[in-house]
């Protein structure tokens, strides 16, 4: 992919996650939260408990003074690129949400509270992290979350869950026992999607060989298999003889050839397989360099 194609791809795609995330967000509250009566963490949680004080103003309305009020801390911490793109959800998520409040029969999808809670938070560790990947946020709590992670360097789905918790709580001294055992699986559900959106990608195979025939498994791998490889320098803790080892990235459909053909040429090989969640870079990512003779130096 050539360098000027790369700024139109990501502005494509960080639109599209952003109008994903936040139409779903508001979807799920709309369809399971508010009609259910299911504390929730967040802004959305605190415009709840807000409208049940205030019932001539709408949740939506709540959410979005507090999503610009953070959004203000957010541009003084975070900088101008998370608030240019946190605008665009600050001003979609409650308008969407006002707008799918509308849909008729949104309301009435279910009348059982658990199956509501499940879809709640499922679709909610979706929604955020479609957003959270392209490196903006829904606003709100969001914003703090994410200003957690960059002073403290942990996963930002840990915070998500601590601030929607403390939200959760505050909520839970109002409300009865069994809704606040809805919303704490809203938030398990919810932590444990988004740890898992946060991750999905192009899933591959890494294999790491350890073999005194290195140099014929490197050229086998690039040959035979059409696969990239890397020789890391190696020294063996028993004998301190020092060699290479071959790391190699594969699709999953591969695997059983790659491990044939390994142990064709030195069935000794030591050789290790994992899963790896995500592969970017050429021949993944990026289109593949072709090089007629793979035994040739760039």
């Amino acid at each position: 992919m050539k360098p000027y194609d790369r700024k139109p791809k990501q502005i494509v795609v960080t639109t599209l996650c952003l109008l994903a995330g936040n139409g779903l967000l508001a979807f799920l509250v709309a369809a399971f939260v508010i009609p259910h009566d299911i504390i929730m963490g967040g802004t959305t949680g605190i415009g709840i408990v807000l409208h049940k004080l205030f019932p001539s103003i709408e949740v939506a309305s709540f959410v979005f003074v507090l999503n610009a009020l953070l959004l203000l801390i957010g541009l003084i911490i975070l900088g101008k690129k998370l608030f240019i793109t946190t605008v665009a959800s600050t001003i979609l998520y409650p308008v969407m949400l006002a707008l799918c409040q509308r849909i008729p029969g949104i309301d009435s999808l279910t009348d059982n509270p658990l199956l509501a809670a499940v879809f709640a938070g499922a679709l909610m560790g979706i929604a955020l992290g479609l957003v959270m990947r392209v490196g903006s946020s829904t606003g709100g709590m969001d914003i703090v979350n994410l200003i957690l992670h960059k002073w403290l360097h942990l996963p930002i789905a840990l915070f998500v869950y601590l601030t929607d918790t403390l939200v959760v709580g505050g909520q839970a001294l109002f409300t009865l026992p069994e809704k606040t055992l809805l919303g704490i699986l809203v938030l398990v559900i919810e932590s444990i999607v988004l740890d898992k959106t946060m991750l999905v990608g192009t899933s591959q195979i890494q294999i790491l060989i350890i073999s005194e025939r290195f140099e014929e498994l490197r050229s086998a791998l690039l040959n035979r298999l059409q696969a990239g490889v890397t020789m890391i320098r190696i020294e063996t803790g028993r004998l301190r003889q020092e060699g290479f080892s071959v790391l190699c990235v594969i699709p999953q459909n591969k695997l059983y050839a790659a491990t044939e053909l390994i142990q064709e040429i030195d069935p000794d090989a030591f050789i290790t397989i994992s899963q790896i969640k995500e592969v970017r870079g050429q021949g993944f990512t990026t289109a593949r360099k072709e090089i007629l003779n793979p035994e040739e130096p760039n």
